[in-house]
């Protein structure tokens, strides 16, 4: 029956109907091999299609011509070697009633002169993108008509490819640098006046459109503001719209707002759980009031309520939930059965556009070994899991998809494991969406949950398993076996089980550099404590995403907090009634001391692996995994010990100390066969 769903309505565009209003935009993912879109490329984006998506675009950034080097995985469709990929790709896209569609672009000064084939870079004047690094070279005339040539024949491989249509991004990258003040200096027909500098652009737009033809879309990525107050004003690109939009040439807008030149504004641009939910919805309604054009618009809007209202309300026409559907590709599908509980949430952590891969659904990327659909086990057995925390919990869901009976001990009182501790720090708070998922989709299936259980050996044993699952994580590394004196320090675990308003200074030593150490280091700035951050990295955060860490270092560099990198730390003493911690430089070998009243130290975690340890040697497996079978998708079948009663698995931090995705993809690897 038809749905009154503003989602789900259809939308018309020229000639092509796309079933929904639901969309993906094009990012750079990364899973392209020879800089084109072969099987995983293929299999990531199809799996939305399955999943009932409207239109889902894909090539974040394809490059169109050889000096515009790739800097951050891009595809290049600068030759016809791409064709075949595209009529594959499309082919397996439109089988499933969906659209698919390529952005392409030059990235003028956003590439790299090292990058690929080692040529100078192009931009409309002589410029230094403060991200990328690169020195251009002023375009010339030749240049300027070999790339709008070079526009076009991409174009039209994507159409000769079969695709629905081309999008051209603009912002940040050589057209949109043309369109800059601060980047376009010139002073010939290309530059100086608004018009002189778009004309590069439709220049661009005229040629692709000459090559596809009225039966093709073909659109734009820009923005509506910078939020900055040199370079190019908010009313600049509204009129830059405006005459986009009277030219007659692009059949649809996607728009954005921020930066992606600089660090800082490329975390604003592409928000986090620092920015908040659907962060531009609102500049970009005020903005479309400017245009006649169907609107496409994408940044963190992961809630179907905020997507809803951006349809009904006609602030967009398409509304992208790009990261979303990293973390659940199956949304509309899911909306259609009535199963909106059920959708995987986005939590926002940027793990996604950091590693390529999203912290609470390993299957992304990995189709091919790890399908998102849990196929039911031939034969039902008895699954006994120790832990609840997000990887103990995925094997649980999982096993349980598989039909089979499913017990789980946890020594707390409530699920969730380290991640509960996380989710305490203000601004990683979202987190907790990991473990509310799982948690609700394995009650729905039926695991039996015994909480406030210490399990040993025996308990487990007394269950009769055919399968124990290891997934007791570990405990905080206080690095006394390496560190005189470290008995004295805390750990984060400490600072957020039993928080406590900040007294005297504190000196944090964070030992990792991953989020961990420097969310908490984050926090305790924002409450106003005398901190000092101590670590022996070359920088502060140097393993936290690159859409975290500029947020991170604003709240260290807003409280004044003297931060020392490349200085590893040797002992701790008492001094009085303070403590004194001794460093040593990485490179100088000099000792300095640094006087505190309280000391943290973040070191990662130990495995808590004593169960593991008392149970394996009656194990069929004798407690090994096969390594193989485990990356290959394959099951489980090492029969080192015949007499044994079960197989026994250990998981996540139980192994060694690593992170949240890692738990649950060992949890999804070992289960979805067993």
């Amino acid at each position: 029956m038809p749905s009154n769903d503003p989602l789900l309505q259809p939308l018309t565009i020229r000639h092509l109907t796309l079933k929904n209003r639901v969309m993906s935009t094009s990012h750079a993912i990364s899973y392209g091999e020879d800089a084109k879109p072969r099987e995983r490329y293929q299999l990531y984006h199809e799996e939305k299609a399955k999943g009932g998506i409207g239109l889902t675009m894909f090539g974040g950034s394809s490059n169109v011509s050889t000096d515009s080097g790739s800097v951050f995985g891009q595809l290049y469709v600068g030759n016809d070697d791409i064709v075949p990929h595209f009529r594959e790709f499309a082919d397996r896209i439109h089988r499933h009633g969906t659209a698919l569609m390529c952005q392409i672009t030059h990235l003028g000064g956003r590439s790299h002169w090292r990058a690929d084939n080692w040529l100078p870079t192009v931009a409309p004047s002589r410029y230094r993108e403060p991200s990328h690094r690169g020195f251009t070279k002023e375009i010339d005339r030749h240049d300027i008509r070999r790339i709008v040539t070079e526009f076009g024949d991409a174009a039209r491989r994507c159409r000769e490819g079969g695709l629905d249509g081309v999008e051209v991004h603009v912002h940040g990258h050589l057209i949109g640098q043309f369109w800059s003040p601060l980047v376009n200096r010139r002073s010939d027909e290309f530059g100086g006046s608004l018009d002189n500098r778009c004309r590069f652009g439709l220049m661009v737009l005229e040629e692709i459109r000459r090559r596809v033809g009225d039966d093709f879309l073909v659109g734009i990525r820009m923005a509506v503001g910078e939020g900055r107050e040199d370079g190019l004003r908010d009313e600049d690109y509204a009129e830059i719209a405006r005459l986009h939009d009277r030219s007659g040439l692009i059949d649809f807008f996607n728009l954005t707002y921020g930066r992606i030149d600089t660090e800082v504004g490329l975390a604003h641009y592409m928000p986090g759980m620092h920015v908040g939910l659907s962060p531009q919805l609102a500049a970009v309604a005020a903005f479309n009031q400017n245009l006649t054009r169907p609107v496409f618009h994408a940044a963190r809007i992961n809630d179907l309520a905020t997507a809803r209202y951006a349809i009904q309300n006609g602030i967009v026409d398409l509304v992208g939930m790009t990261r979303a559907h990293i973390a659940d590709p199956h949304i509309v599908e899911k909306i259609e059965r009535g199963e909106e509980e059920r959708i995987r949430p986005c939590v926002g952590a940027t793990y996604c556009s950091w590693q390529r891969r999203c912290i609470h659904n390993p299957s992304i990327g990995n189709e091919r070994t790890l399908p998102h659909r849990i196929v039911p086990a031939a034969a039902r057995r008895r699954v006994v899991i120790v832990g609840a925390g997000p990887g103990g919990l995925e094997a649980a869901r999982v096993c349980a998809e598989r039909g089979h009976e499913v017990i789980l001990f946890e020594a707390a009182s409530k699920a969730g494991g380290q991640v509960l501790l996380a989710s305490r720090m203000p601004l990683r708070r979202d987190l907790i969406g990991i473990v509310d998922w799982r948690l609700a989709e394995a009650e729905r299936l039926g695991v039996t949950f015994r909480y406030n259980t210490y399990a040993d050996a025996a308990t487990v044993a007394a269950q009769e398993p055919d399968v124990v699952i290891i997934a007791t994580g570990g405990v905080p590394d206080r690095m006394e076996d390496e560190i005189p004196g470290a008995a004295l320090a805390q750990t984060v675990w400490d600072l957020l089980e039993a928080p406590k308003a900040a007294q005297g200074t504190i000196l944090f030593y964070d030992g990792t550099g991953n989020i961990t150490g420097a969310a908490a280091a984050e926090m305790l700035a924002r409450q106003g404590a005398s901190l000092v951050y101590v670590t022996p990295d070359h920088f502060v955060a140097q393993e936290a995403s690159y859409l975290d860490r500029p947020f991170i270092m604003r709240e260290l560099y807003k409280a004044g907090t003297p931060m020392h990198p490349d200085r590893r730390l040797r002992r701790i003493a008492r001094s009085g009634n303070r403590l004194e911690a001794i460093f040593v430089n990485e490179y100088s070998d000099a000792e300095e001391a640094i006087v505190c009243d309280t000391i943290i130290v973040e070191a990662g975690t130990i495995p808590m692996d004593e169960l593991y340890l008392d149970m394996r040697s009656a194990s069929r497996n004798e407690g090994v995994t096969d390594i193989d079978a485990f990356i290959a998708g394959r099951r489980q079948n090492l029969p080192l010990n015949p007499e044994g009663r079960y197989e026994v698995h250990r998981i996540g931090d139980a192994v060694s100390s690593r992170d949240i995705h890692a738990a649950i993809l060992d949890a999804l690897r070992l289960c979805q066969n067993l």
